[in-house]
């Protein structure tokens, strides 16, 4: 790279927030540097969300095995699993996945920095001891995951999921350490695969669900493969013969590894950031508008995980081309958010779309509610097993949100957010068609129960009259 000391934009960091901005940014200006510390590749590809899809496709279908018989399909439970070549599998669909990514960092030539950047005041940076100028910064730095101090002296045995896909094995003893959405997804994986998994919560939340129902019969239905438990107090200590002893309240297990699945910690810190005159939250995140990602009334925009708010690649892409966009033009505009949508890809998938359960503290609302363990196309594929709760205002129906476990709950959580984001009401939902046998019946009847709480007059006949 040719050091360019005065530029349009300065992106600092090359993930899923930074390369949008960079494409946003590109449509405009050439005078555009990025700047990346450590492996390319995005959180995404490298160690999020493709490696780990990957890693429960393979468990899924290893655990497949145990609905065959039923089915008349003979010897499935003699199907083996070799965890080392399924490994390596993971692996190679995961660089399939990088090289894709890394295409949108090779296309950015010369103008891609590889060093720490560190902010010395609004318009001015250092990167490797050069100092650039920018018209406009974006900041894209991301997250790292979080290991306790205390653990620091047997990290050899601390799984994380940066480091996780790189196990060529398992150890047969494995604690997972939390319960939010990378725990429970790998760790049920890992069960699958034949770990013996012992997982450690603390707030009594599994997935990011809030609706009391729809947890508990998650955390049930979790409780069915591995341990899974919930304390204030846990302590890992090493043992002298290289195991881990893992405590809480009166008990303890001895485990192989630790997985430390407690979320990740925005890279914020030593990056300049007090140079910076903006209000700062707990986590030392600056205070920013998520409609125009802007930083207080400074030249600086954010985006992806640093934000701490949604880390997920859809919204970092979003965030992304907000702060790209809005960096090569004034004055910044706001732009409308979408639906939140979060999906936990164990089985069944739980996810959270519109508003949570949580978040309609003090709104007047109706819950609409459906059992899958009753669903026909779900007993046809031998995953009849969910509960999910979709929420609407109270006078007029108008849905706000929903929590599920469901088989296929990826799409019936996709069809939600569409429905919310288009502030369709209970009725224009039910008034959309829903073919036989699918899934998506089990959500129709979820919206039936809803309309019915609504308004028992309006929850009839729900194909809706010609005009004339």
């Amino acid at each position: 790279m040719k050091y360019a000391h005065d530029v349009d934009v300065a992106i600092i960091g090359a993930g899923s927030g930074g390369l949008s901005a960079w494409h946003e940014i590109k449509k405009v200006s050439d005078n555009v540097v990025v700047i990346n510390e450590g492996a390319y590749g995005t959180t995404c590809a490298r160690v999020g969300c493709m490696p780990s899809k990957v890693l429960i496709q393979v468990a899924n279908d290893f655990h497949r095995r145990h609905k065959l018989a039923a089915e008349g399909i003979t010897d499935g439970t003699a199907l083996r699993v070799n965890r080392r070549e399924a490994m390596a599998f993971v692996r190679g669909l995961r660089d399939r996945f990088v090289r894709s990514a890394m295409t949108a960092v090779e296309q950015i030539g010369d103008r891609n920095i590889s060093g720490r950047a560190v902010l010395t005041g609004p318009n001015t940076l250092e990167v490797n001891g050069h100092p650039i100028r920018a018209r406009r910064i974006v900041l894209a730095t991301g997250s790292t995951p979080i290991i306790p101090e205390a653990w620091r002296t047997f990290e050899d045995r601390v799984l994380t999921s940066d480091t996780i896909f790189e196990q060529e094995d398992f150890p047969e003893r494995l604690a997972v350490m939390g319960a939010g959405i990378i725990a429970i997804e790998l760790g049920q994986a890992l069960s699958r695969l034949g770990i013996r998994v012992t997982a450690l919560g603390r707030s009594g939340r599994i997935g990011g669900l809030s609706d009391p129902d729809i947890n508990a019969y998650a955390v049930e239905t979790m409780r069915r493969e591995f341990e899974l438990n919930f304390t204030h107090t846990s302590k890992v200590t090493a043992n002298d013969d290289g195991t881990l002893h893992v405590a809480w309240g009166d008990e303890s297990v001895t485990v192989d590894r630790v997985l430390a699945a407690m979320g990740r910690r925005p890279n914020v810190h030593g990056i300049g950031l007090e140079q910076l005159d903006v209000p700062f939250d707990s986590d030392g995140i600056p205070a920013y508008n998520r409609q125009t990602m802007q930083i207080g009334n400074l030249p600086i925009f954010i985006s992806g995980d640093v934000t701490n708010e949604l880390p997920v690649l859809h919204e970092a892409s979003d965030e992304g081309r907000i702060a790209g966009y809005n960096s090569v033009h004034e004055p910044p505009i706001a732009f409308q958010r979408r639906t939140p949508l979060g999906v936990t890809f164990c089985e069944p998938n739980l996810a959270v779309c519109g508003r949570s359960h949580k978040e309609l503290e003090g709104v007047d609302f109706h819950t609409g509610e459906v059992s899958f363990e009753g669903q026909g196309r779900s007993i046809v594929m031998s995953k009849d097993r969910g509960l999910l709760h979709v929420y609407g205002e109270a006078i007029t129906g108008r849905l706000l949100g929903a929590e599920l476990m469901a088989p296929a709950g990826e799409h019936l959580a996709h069809l939600l957010a569409w429905a919310i984001h288009q502030k369709m009401t209970v009725f224009d939902a039910l008034s959309m068609p829903f073919y036989h046998p699918v899934v998506e019946e089990g959500l129709r009847t979820a919206l039936r129960d809803l309309a019915g709480r609504v308004d028992p007059n309006r929850a009839g006949l729900e194909i809706p009259q010609a005009s004339s």
